[in-house]
């Protein structure tokens, strides 16, 4: 069965990043953005996942978050496409309902390369800490449009800012770890099209 693994290197004016993806891992995370929230983040979302990921950004923080999360979205979506291959033998789909106290988020995904990202998680003017709720959004959108994912993500009721970004990022984790399975059952590519 071949490794299911990926490394990327991106580098522009604003960031520069290294990381490495292994779908089929344990959830070991090694995560340095320079962001305190992102990388706790970033770390639930492999442990979750049972992705072992690791990223090193050195990012323009003096600017702001922005640049830093949406770019390793960027890079994290690209190390997903490509560790997955052709997608032959996968489930492709998945979904999971995630509470995180008094929050419960919905997470509905395919891994079908028709991007799209649904987003209904009110987060203006919301903070986790010094950390812009909208930035949760500007990541996954970034991660979609990178994987070919079709994303959708609910928030259906929630309060506390930290316990709604963290309940998008495990929901979405749990949704690709189902999604991401090898299912026996499965001969090709789990498509009537031929191709995803």
């Amino acid at each position: 069965m071949s490794k299911r693994t990926a490394s990327i290197q991106r580098d522009t004016a604003e960031t520069r990043i290294r990381l490495a993806l292994n779908i089929d891992g344990s959830g070991k995370a090694d995560i340095q953005t320079g962001v305190g929230f992102f990388d706790h983040m970033l770390t639930l979302f492999a442990k979750h996942a049972n992705m072992d990921l690791k990223v090193v950004c050195k990012g323009d923080l003096h600017v702001d978050y922005h640049h830093t999360v949406e770019d390793v979205g960027i890079a994290l979506g690209t190390a997903l496409k490509q560790a997955l291959g052709d997608k032959r033998g996968i489930v492709r789909y998945g979904f999971f309902y995630l509470p995180m106290d008094e929050t419960l988020t919905r997470v509905v995904l395919d891994l079908s390369n028709r991007v799209y990202l649904e987003y209904r998680v009110p987060g203006k003017n919301r903070k986790a800490g010094d950390f812009p709720l909208t930035l949760v959004e500007e990541f996954m959108r970034a991660l979609a449009n990178n994987a070919g994912m079709n994303l959708h993500i609910e928030l259906l009721y929630g309060r506390d800012a930290h316990h709604i970004a963290e309940s998008v990022f495990k929901g979405v984790a749990r949704s690709l770890d189902a999604a991401c399975r090898r299912d026996p059952r499965v001969k090709g590519l789990p498509s009537t099209k031929g191709k995803l």
